[in-house]
């Protein structure tokens, strides 16, 4: 299968699941991830704003609050990605493709936080197979990030559907080092 094709099946298959499944899913991979040394070690987590039925983080965010984390989301920024911390969800507003982003140009409501390389970095992705191969929304956003900040331990959350035997890849393609679903840890 091309990455278009990968694209339109775990669409598909994102569109019909149930939001109850979706939710309590999404809920039991992040006690996982929150169950992890590198999430207990982590004094600021790097995640995502869920959008279309993808694995739910808003819960999570609020839970890194509530451990005294710091978190910080992603804003694009042309053809680049940066991370802002955020302290609550009303420093958010709809950006690309309508998913919440980071409100960066008000003063002090803000700030960048890509020089904190120590940060745990949560990726989403379409469809991943068990070698941590992933495909992606098609944009290179978080490829090109990490290409630049080499040092974020990573992990990328997803549901069982989008584990598959094999997903096509290239050399550019950055791989996260585990997978998490709500069976199953995959390790790079």
């Amino acid at each position: 299968m091309t990455k278009k094709e990968v694209r339109k099946k775990v669409f598909a298959l994102r569109k019909a699941a149930a939001a109850e499944d979706v939710a309590e899913n999404s809920r039991r991979i992040f006690e996982k991830v929150c169950a992890s040394d590198l999430y207990k070690k982590a004094e600021t987590v790097f995640a995502y704003m869920d959008y279309n039925n993808e694995v739910q983080t808003r819960a999570f965010i609020e839970r890194c609050w509530k451990d005294g984390k710091r978190a910080a989301l992603p804003k694009v920024n042309g053809p680049a990605m940066n991370f802002y911390y955020v302290e609550y969800f009303g420093q958010l507003a709809p950006g690309m493709m309508g998913i919440l982003e980071p409100i960066t140009h008000c003063p002090g409501i803000v700030a960048e936080a890509d020089q904190d390389e120590t940060a745990l970095l949560i990726v989403p992705g379409v469809a991943f197979d068990r070698e941590n191969h992933r495909v992606g929304y098609g944009g290179g956003f978080y490829d090109r990030y990490q290409e630049i900040h080499t040092q974020h331990p990573t992990i990328a959350v997803a549901f069982d559907f989008q584990i598959m035997e094999e997903v096509p890849f290239e050399e550019t393609d950055i791989c996260p080092m585990y997978i998490y679903t709500e069976s199953e840890v995959y390790v790079k």
